[in-house]
């Protein structure tokens, strides 16, 4: 998934995350300025659905347009063989030979 809040707020004429913020908060979402700030310029790793409803009131959006699906990054099964394959990879890692640290040989197979 993109997130996607700053072009969405743009779209609502707020260009500063300290103006999110103030709105928010106005609709009673009070959050610290570092974490408006991780909302503002980055990707969050959790945020609670209350506080998705209380966005999208404030920017007059909808869940869409704050979060754009990205199907293309989803690994599918079989995809990365296909890909190694299409490199001429092949599908096989290649045979790790163990070394011994004093340089003594190892013993036969």
């Amino acid at each position: 998934m993109k997130w996607n809040l700053r072009l969405t707020a743009a779209n609502k004429g707020i260009w500063k995350a300290s103006e999110l913020q103030r709105s928010l908060a106005e609709h009673g979402l009070v959050i610290s300025a570092g974490k408006t700030s991780g909302l503002w310029s980055g990707q969050p790793v959790s945020l609670k659905l209350e506080d998705l409803d209380v966005i999208c009131v404030v920017l007059g959006c909808e869940i869409g347009d704050l979060l754009v699906p990205e199907p293309e990054k989803v690994r599918r099964p079989g995809q990365e063989e296909t890909v190694r394959a299409a490199v001429g990879l092949g599908t096989a890692a290649p045979k790790v030979i163990p070394k011994r640290r004093d340089g003594r040989s190892l013993p036969p197979e």
